[in-house]
């Protein structure tokens, strides 16, 4: 027999994709790349991957070599397929104010499928001009999507979100893993295990290649049993006296900024957050993302309310609008995370400094303003960003880093590296996307920061997802999506260091090039040795 574990009824399977030409190329690819969006939350069927990889291999092995348009459009459609269907909850923030945006919503979502799948489609291409049988193909394409991957969060300010790395909070102890490489040295693991089926469709596998593809099958099973240790093995202790109520307002979008509407949202607000509980003693207090729609700072009367709210010893960290003005009198609008003692004196701020292109700030404005765009968040121009990441001092508590809803996506740069926080606040406003995928999404990459840093969040939304989340990544304690309520919770103790907070994507650097050894050792011939 020859070597390898083939199947007969992959072969046919693999021969029947390796033959498709134009379309009939393109739309499979589409279709596995649809297929792969399903592994991220919600639905979390990760399984989906070990179907749509290895077809997307078997269309690159049936590629004319060396031709960079086909390949490219494979690429693309794949990636395609698979934005479409991770991302089209951002559709939902143009139906907040349809009247106005309702016409950009085509143009939005699908620039930004067909935006993000340009790097798949360069990745393919690249691969394309190396592109070898056997096992060597597989290790080039995990390398090739974790690589514009990392580009992809990165270039033109980043967007990272739907990375396949995050396929892993489906996965139970897999994610645990994110503490020792991050997200998308997973994302290279992922895309290398998925596509390991397709060596059922070859006859003729050496030797070598069939026992390496199983030392890398095995790490699957090998990252998930060391997950499930690590979370066996969990520490669950809390700060002492630190006693949080998150506030879930749950308002929604389309009446928040209405004029007349901002007192009985402040209100609602404050009544939540002093709802009594005799057994708890309240020492901080945290409302969502731009939670009152007025400038809070500058509002005497608010802050009173608010230190007869907290009392003598409580903090209230909150989300919020900030102007400065000049002396000419220009404003600069700031998306801020401001902090208010039980006097009303503001103790804290913190500046958004990641901003969202299209909804925070308009990308090319010069030209895309007069062609009728606007950003989805209105405010005079465009927001100011901020200084960031930053550890700041909380009164009762650890000192905290802080995130604004977008920015927690990004794995790197998310706390001061010289100035590791205690636990890290997180608020958001979720009501633009609805009950789409995007909040549950969002959540799940709050979980996968908290792995990677050894830090606990704690995270205010809007409209959901609120919760209290472990630096192992666990959900403690949560409100579910368009629920108004409060969440009562102590604030789990950080972990030491982890690897990945150390060392960043410096471990890719490592990762990426043991992989490039394999495929070059791969490609060597192998000499047999002489006989006497």
């Amino acid at each position: 027999m020859k070597p390898g574990f083939y199947s007969p009824a992959m072969i046919r399977l693999a021969y029947f994709f390796r033959t498709r030409s134009g379309w009939q190329r393109f739309f499979p690819a589409l279709g596995a790349g649809a297929l792969a969006g399903l592994a991220l939350p919600p639905l979390d069927l990760w399984p989906t991957l070990f179907v749509a990889f290895p077809v997307l291999v078997w269309l690159i092995d049936g590629l004319p070599r060396r031709r960079l348009l086909p390949a490219f459009a494979t690429g693309w459609a794949f990636g395609a397929g698979y934005f479409a269907v991770c991302l089209y909850w951002v559709g939902a923030a143009f139906l907040v104010d349809a009247s106005t945006y309702l016409w950009m919503m085509p143009f939005a979502v699908g620039a930004l499928a067909g935006g993000m799948a340009l790097y798949w489609g360069v990745a393919v291409a690249v691969l394309n001009l190396i592109w070898r049988p056997g096992l060597s193909r597989l290790l080039m394409l995990a390398i090739a999507i974790a690589l514009v991957e990392w580009l992809r969060g990165h270039l033109m300010t980043g967007f990272p979100w739907a990375a396949p790395g995050l396929a892993v909070i489906g996965m139970d102890g897999v994610a645990q893993a994110a503490s020792l490489i991050g997200m998308t040295s997973l994302t290279l693991l992922i895309v290398l295990w998925a596509a390991m089926p397709a060596l059922l469709g070859e006859r003729n596998l050496p030797r070598g290649e069939v026992v390496l593809a199983i030392i890398l099958i095995a790490s699957l099973p090998a990252a998930w049993g060391w997950g499930a240790w690590r979370l066996g093995h969990a520490q669950d202790l809390m700060v002492d006296g630190a006693a949080i109520r998150i506030v879930q307002p749950n308002i929604p979008q389309g009446e928040k900024w209405l004029e007349g509407n901002a007192d009985t949202i402040f209100a609602t607000l404050v009544e939540l957050s002093a709802q009594a509980d005799a057994e708890k003693s309240l020492s901080h207090i945290i409302w969502p993302e731009s939670a009152v729609p007025f400038y809070l700072e500058e509002s005497m009367e608010a802050r009173d309310i608010i230190g007869a709210m907290l009392g003598e010893s409580g903090v209230l960290i909150t989300g919020g609008l900030r102007r400065d003005r000049s002396a000419q009198g220009a404003q600069r609008v700031f998306n801020s995370i401001m902090g208010f003692d039980g006097a009303g004196n503001l103790i804290l701020t913190y500046d958004k400094w990641r901003l969202v292109p299209g909804g925070e700030f308009l990308p090319l404005e010069w030209l895309l303003e007069p062609l009728g765009f606007r950003k989805v968040v209105t405010v005079p121009g465009s927001f100011n960003a901020g200084h960031g990441p930053m550890t700041i001092p909380v009164a009762g508590a650890p000192d905290a880093g802080f995130l604004i809803c977008y920015e927690v996506i990004f794995p790197d740069g998310l706390v001061d590296p010289a100035n590791r926080p205690g636990w890290i606040v997180n608020v958001t406003n979720d009501g633009w996307f609805g009950r789409t995928s995007g909040p549950y999404q969002h959540l799940a990459q709050v979980q996968l920061r908290a792995i990677e840093q050894g830090l606990p969040i704690i995270r205010s939304a809007n409209s959901g997802i609120s919760a209290v989340v472990d630096p192992y990544g666990r959900i403690l304690r949560s409100l579910p999506l368009g629920e108004r309520g409060i969440l009562d919770s102590g604030l789990p103790r950080r972990l030491a260091a982890t690897p990945y907070s150390l060392w960043g994507d410096v471990i890719l650097v490592v990762i990426a090039g043991i992989a490039i050894v394999m495929v070059v050792a791969l490609s060597l011939p192998l000499r047999r040795p002489d006989r006497d």
